[in-house]
């Protein structure tokens, strides 16, 4: 196991309230669980993230790279229409429109 460093941390009053329910409430043994469960979950978002950044920046080389002449936007916009009012129905995109 790793070693433990106790550290001291300012926190408002709301934030204290909700880490001692959940100790009283039994959902943890102790305040510094409910703080190492809350920092655990910020490490996984961080980490998601920067993997999120990562597949961003790679997506952006790939389409830099790529010379095809692509799609023209309105087009893309005029299938996307079309999908759209298929999906919701007839007369049902007229109704929100009105």
């Amino acid at each position: 196991m790793s070693s433990i460093e106790k550290i001291s941390i300012a926190l408002p009053l709301e934030m204290v309230s909700a880490v001692r329910q959940a100790v009283e409430a039994g959902e943890y043994a102790s305040s510094s669980e409910v703080i190492r469960d809350a920092l655990r979950d910020w490490a996984h978002k961080r980490d998601l993230r920067r993997q999120g950044i990562e597949e961003l920046r790679r997506v952006w080389a790939q389409a830099l790279e790529d010379k095809s002449p692509g799609v023209d936007p309105a087009e893309v916009l005029d299938r996307l229409e079309r999908k759209y009012q298929s999906m919701a129905g007839p007369g049902e995109t007229e109704k929100e429109c009105a």
